[in-house]
């Protein structure tokens, strides 16, 4: 009898180390001081984030995702492919053009990657793995974010501690709804202040660079994040990768995208970790 127990025991033991963590989902988290949405009604519908995390486990690494629809539209998703996979993923409602114009949402994206800062710990999360990603629209405010540090700088965080930056067929020139709110031709390309090519840098967080097939894109997506590429490997920038998913289009491409950024945020985390040793 006392062996039956002892391997019963052995067996339960054993399955309670391969059991899947349990995943926490907190809703509708204001990322900006409280006092901000008294004033603003669409501040307060909309400035709000998802919080997804595994319970029981510690320094866990966090996606700070934010939705695409070209800053007209959209809503806050969970993608299901990085669902279950040992992270947190803060999912980002941000305000839409019209009813803001630039650099607004751009703020908002800030707001939330430094909420996700100052508080990941509280949840059991790390703060030196945060990794920011998006698809489209984005792509383009976490490549801001992580790359102008003023938006960041505003609440003390140097971008510099992101532990990656990984878009997913972001704009790399203005965005297109920022040059319409100028009066600017969709067509018309414009790098100035509003795009991440404007603000390439030797320091900048590790970026892996993301898009469909050249000629499947949206325009001139991946030319644009080609030459991203290229100018942040001439300013001295070492750790900058481009992946073209060819096959896929503009709108299907996060299904080759997601595997990606797994297979990169576990190199990454490795390297992290392998510095603190």
């Amino acid at each position: 009898m006392n062996k039956i127990i002892a391997f019963l025991s052995l067996v339960l033991i054993s399955a309670a180390s391969f059991a899947q963590p349990i995943y926490k989902t907190v809703k509708n988290i204001k990322y900006y001081p409280q006092e901000e949405y008294k004033k603003d009604s669409y501040k307060d519908s909309m400035c709000v984030l998802d919080l997804y995390y595994p319970e029981g486990i510690k320094n866990f690494a966090t996606i700070v995702w934010l939705h695409g629809g070209g800053i007209t539209g959209g809503h806050r998703d969970l993608p299901e492919p990085l669902k279950n996979k040992g992270y947190a993923i803060a999912t980002v409602e941000y305000r839409l053009s019209p009813k803001v114009k630039a650099p607004a949402y751009i703020e908002d994206a800030a707001a939330a990657v430094a909420w996700v800062f100052k508080h990941i710990k509280q949840y059991g999360g790390s703060e030196q793995l945060i990794f920011l990603s998006g698809h489209s629209a984005g792509g383009y405010l976490v490549s801001m974010v992580a790359l102008n540090k003023t938006y960041l700088g505003k609440y003390n965080i140097d971008a510099n501690r992101v532990a990656a930056l990984i878009p997913f067929s972001g704009q790399a020139i203005t965005h297109f709804t920022v040059r319409k709110e100028q009066g600017i031709d969709a067509l018309q390309p414009v790098i100035d202040s509003m795009a991440p090519l404007y603000f390439v840098r030797k320091d900048a967080p590790p970026t892996i660079l993301i898009t469909g097939d050249r000629e499947l894109e949206l325009f001139g997506r991946y030319e644009e994040n080609a030459y991203w590429y290229r100018m942040m490997k001439l300013t001295g920038h070492k750790q900058t990768k481009l992946f073209e998913l060819e096959g896929y289009d503009h709108g299907n491409m996060p299904e080759g995208a997601y595997p990606l950024l797994l297979k990169e945020m576990q190199q990454r985390i490795k390297e992290i970790n392998s510095e603190k040793k």
